[in-house]
Formats: structure tokens, C-alpha cells, sequence
């Protein structure tokens, strides 16, 4: 009999070309992890995940669903796939899940942490693990920088050219600024992203942390609707995707906001705009 079950992944991506899978010879995420699911399933595994990531991009709790006819138990699907995964991937949650739940089209929102290390010196530690400002950025003025995205905008500004999404509209539901230690910690969850959309937000309040634009200069690339007038796409090593909210009743298992190295950080609140 076929069920459906759900993971929870976490990955460092530094050495993949991104989530999906590719011709033959480019690493990739999915295809490590469909092919450790198969040896411990016994037959071929096609996983669906909930937010595809670019090449260098992070995850700490990436989350896929794939159906399988195997009788494996939670202790199958984690400590079983790993043995078979390469040390920079990990599953580190399994469940049994409804036949109608879907890691993409059952997502009500997804987040993003964009970590900035600030030092006159690039780090050699977490080199690939996060981005470097050789200056000291104002955190408060990214923070309030970033409130003009709040709610539901054309974020035309802030996709990549090339991506093929079939609107630039979508609702930022939070978004964060927070310093810890020589940390930025910028935290976006929304109900769907652009393609290079955190990066490029990133772009912009580096640049006016920096002290390079003023904080209105955010208003204005939003409301310019125009990549051209954006900043520049921040690098991949700082972004993360860090987690997916769904209706209660899939019971998809909540994992520890991460990376795990930053220490447990709040959700601010904030009313967004309608």
C-alpha cells in the first residue's frame, strides 16, 4: 500500500548547484537525497520539496514529502537515510503524513534568515557559511528600512531577470533585523518568494547599513517596480531557509529555528498592512 510521508532536511549547500536535481555530474540536494531514500526504501524515491534553493544556499529544516509501498519506521527514515547521505545533508525528522498534504501547495508560508557576519577580517570559520561585511552596518537602520516591504507589494525591484514566476505580487508577512554579536540577522517569512528575492533585499539594507543610501532609498527601489533600479544580489553563503508553516491538522514536525549557531531568536510582531 502507498502512504506519503514528510521530511525535515537540513543541508549546507556550498558544494551543490542548488535543490533540484540536474544532468548527470552536477551535485545537487535532490538527487543525494533520492538516492539514500532508495537504498533504505528499496525501490526509487521522487521527492517534493517546499521551497527549491540556489546554488550555496542553506537549509535548516527544508521540508519534502515523497510516497513509498516500504514499511519503514521514523528511526528508518533519519538515522537509516543518513548513513547513506554525504556529511553536509541530514534528515533530522520523519513522519507519516496525510495522502492530501503536499510540501509545496500545503504551505501557508515560508522563512528565510540572511546572516551577516560583520569584522574587518573575512571569517575562515563558517567562510561559506555566511556573508561578510568588511564594514560595520547600522542595524537599526536596515531594520527600519525593511519595514516598507511589510504586506502586499509588486516586488518587481527585487526579482532576479530571469526569474519565472508568473506575478512579481506577494505578502511579506514579517521582517526582521536583528544584531546579535557581530551578527545581522535579517528574518523574512512570506506566503511565497521571488527568485533572488531575500538576496536582493539584502542588496539594499547592506547598502544603507552601510551608510552608502539613505533609508528611504528602500521605499524607492520597491516602489520603482524596476530590477534595474535595485541594488546589488547579495551572495548566497549568508542565506538560509529556516522553516514552513501548515495547517495544524498535517501534524508536520517543528524543528529549532536555525542555524544552529545563532542563539534562539524571537519573531518580532508587527501589523502588517493590508
Amino acid at each position: 500500500m502507498t502512504k506519503k510521508a514528510v521530511l525535515v532536511v537540513e543541508y549546507d549547500g556550498s558544494k551543490y548547484k542548488g535543490w533540484q536535481a540536474q544532468k548527470l555530474g552536477i551535485p545537487s540536494i535532490q538527487e543525494s537525497l533520492e538516492k539514500a531514500l532508495a537504498v533504505v526504501a528499496n525501490h526509487p524515491v521522487r521527492v517534493v520539496c517546499a521551497g527549491r534553493t540556489d546554488s550555496g544556499v542553506h537549509a535548516s529544516a527544508q521540508v519534502v514529502h515523497f510516497e513509498t509501498d516500504a514499511e519503514r519506521n521514523e528511526r528508518a527514515w533519519t538515522l537509516g537515510v543518513n548513513t547513506y547521505l554525504p556529511s553536509d545533508i541530514r534528515v533530522v525528522a520523519a513522519r507519516d503524513v496525510a495522502d492530501d498534504f503536499h510540501a509545496r501547495f500545503s504551505a501557508l508560508s515560508r522563512r528565510y534568515r540572511y546572516v551577516i557576519y560583520q569584522s574587518s577580517i573575512c571569517p575562515a570559520i563558517l567562510a561559506n557559511g555566511v556573508t561578510w561585511s568588511y564594514r560595520a552596518l547600522d542595524a537599526q537602520a536596515m531594520k527600519e528600512a525593511a519595514s516598507v516591504f511589510l504586506g502586499t507589494h509588486d516586488f518587481s525591484s527585487f526579482r532576479a531577470i530571469g526569474c519565472q514566476a508568473n506575478t512579481p505580487i506577494r505578502t511579506i508577512l514579517n521582517f526582521d533585523v536583528q544584531q546579535v554579536g557581530q551578527y545581522i540577522i535579517l528574518d523574512v517569512r512570506a506566503n511565497a518568494f521571488l527568485h533572488h528575492m531575500i538576496r536582493n533585499f539584502a542588496g539594499v539594507l547592506m547598502s544603507i547599513g552601510a551608510g552608502e543610501k539613505p533609508i528611504a532609498w528602500a521605499k524607492k527601489t520597491l516602489d520603482a517596480k524596476d530590477r534595474t533600479k535595485g541594488g546589488i544580489t547579495a551572495p548566497p553563503t549568508g542565506l538560509y531557509f529556516v522553516g514552513v508553516e501548515y495547517p495544524e491538522h498535517f501534524n508536520v514536525p517543528f524543528c529549532k529555528l536555525g542555524p544552529h549557531f545563532l542563539p534562539y531568536i524571537e519573531e518580532s510582531s508587527y501589523d502588517v498592512p493590508s
